[in-house]
């Protein structure tokens, strides 16, 4: 996506598998930095937000991948900051404990039960295990939610769907699912000058002071918006957003995304995420980017790579 002629690119995607850990030769080497270091350059002190989702968390090979990644991030002068989900981590615990758990409108309903385990599970288990992964890579990161120091501020999450008896519209109560409001970014700006790396869960409290669960892509959005991120990166389960023909999309404006939406293209749980790309985008995040978080490195690649990966959400 950055061409740059006096640069011979190198494009990894299609470079054979290394196998045991082994190298490319010297002179790959030093042309995989060369085709990097312009990248670097344009990164250097900005902020970059990264969404792990619960699926693209699933892999221990991919964990440690992601973790190399987002501390070679902040070593080469980037300001990494992540936002965990934990979806399938839930609903295990969930069955694990006998709560029964509904989806409405793509979001899991969170009663006072299932919201004690939404946050038992987020702000504790899985936000210290990926600290936990960074830290065994050598980098320095700390475990907070929405709710330390006041962070993010929720309002009670409202939809509406249609009675499919009646066709009558009905507010849904989702319970305590919440949906950003307000985010003091002074607790993250104390930790990214101390050179430390926020890991975050989409955890926060409400003006009522009750504790809210919030989707983590529209956690990550409101998140990146108030630090005017360089970049907002959507790690998922697939390739990024698909034409009709299941051909990757490597890049697309707002406009797109609404047109794609009206026609179709766009369906079921790629709508929210282009939601959280629109809203970052229009909160003053550069760009945004919805990639594999199961392929390999795939943060350097899109940051770092004249190629990138995935797809990328622009104004």
């Amino acid at each position: 996506r950055w061409p740059d002629d006096s640069l011979e690119a190198v494009d990894l995607s299609e470079s054979p598998p290394m196998t045991d850990k082994k190298l490319p030769d010297v002179h790959t080497q030093a042309e995989i930095l060369v085709q990097a270091l312009p990248h670097m350059q344009r990164y250097d002190q900005q902020v970059v937000v990264v969404k792990y989702g619960g699926h693209a968390m699933g892999d221990p090979a991919a964990a440690e991948d992601f973790a190399e990644d987002i501390v070679l991030l902040g070593q080469s002068g980037v300001k990494p900051v992540v936002v965990h989900g934990g979806g399938p981590q839930i609903g295990r615990m969930l069955e694990k404990l006998g709560i029964k758990s509904e989806f409405k409108q793509g979001l899991r309903v969170t009663d006072s039960a299932t919201v004690e385990i939404v946050e038992m599970v987020l702000a504790g288990s899985i936000n210290k295990q990926i600290v936990g992964w960074i830290s065994n890579e050598g980098g320095r990161a700390i475990g907070l939610s929405g709710k330390d120091g006041g962070m993010v501020r929720a309002k009670k999450a409202t939809r509406t769907m249609v009675d499919p008896d009646s066709n009558i519209e009905k507010v849904v109560d989702l319970g305590f699912v919440g949906e950003p409001e307000h985010v003091d970014r002074s607790v993250l700006d104390s930790v990214l000058k101390a050179e430390l790396i926020p890991v975050l869960a989409p955890v926060a409290i409400g003006a009522d002071g009750q504790t809210y669960n919030v989707n983590a892509d529209t956690f990550a959005g409101a998140i990146a918006g108030a630090l005017r991120a360089k970049r907002l990166l959507l790690l998922t389960d697939v390739p990024g957003v698909l034409d009709k023909d299941r051909k990757l999309i490597p890049e697309m404006t707002i406009a797109d995304c609404r047109r794609l939406i009206a026609d179709g293209t766009i369906t079921g749980g790629m709508i929210p995420k282009i939601e959280t790309c629109i809203y970052a985008l229009e909160a003053g995040v550069e760009a945004v980017v919805i990639l594999d978080g199961k392929v390999p490195h795939s943060v350097l690649l899109e940051l770092y790579t004249d190629h990138g990966a995935g797809t990328m959400v622009r104004r």
